[in-house]
């Protein structure tokens, strides 16, 4: 996030923009079908986060909950964290032994822009599940993880 006008502006230091999506995460989002927050609340850094996302009406993955482990290395934002599904889940950006996000496969990790935030991650990936190349394939068995 830069803040300012016409040709001036101040960007955003690394803490103080993860304290930001910290709070945004806590207070819930949108439609609730999404929600993130810390995995410690020790970690100085705040590097390890735990995404969830409800899947999506009319699809197959409707009523399934989803958890997502997000690392933001040092050079977040001006690089995207690493993302990796720990539910089991088949989708085309997910590698099916890992659970990572494939950045080359989901065009927002691919064409990472620094005011894209971790909400804006699992948002666009609950959206890639509604995609037609998504929505029916058959998942794993519920429960099970990677």
């Amino acid at each position: 996030m830069t803040i300012g006008s016409a040709g001036s502006s101040i960007v955003v230091p690394r803490n103080f923009r993860l304290l930001e999506e910290l709070e945004r995460g806590e207070k819930g989002i949108g439609d609730g079908t999404v929600s993130y927050g810390m995995d410690d609340g020790d970690d100085i850094y705040m590097r390890s986060w735990t995404g969830t996302i409800i899947g999506p009406h009319n699809t197959v993955h409707e009523g399934r909950i989803y958890q997502l482990k997000l690392f933001c290395d040092k050079d977040y934002p001006e690089k995207p964290p690493s993302v990796r599904f720990h539910t089991r889940i088949k989708m085309t950006c997910v590698n099916h032994e890992t659970g990572v996000v494939d950045s080359k496969k989901f065009g927002m990790l691919a064409n990472w822009q620094r005011d894209f935030t971790m909400e804006n991650i699992l948002m666009q990936l609950k959206k890639e599940m509604t995609a037609s190349h998504n929505r029916k394939l058959v998942q794993p068995p519920e429960g099970t993880y990677f």
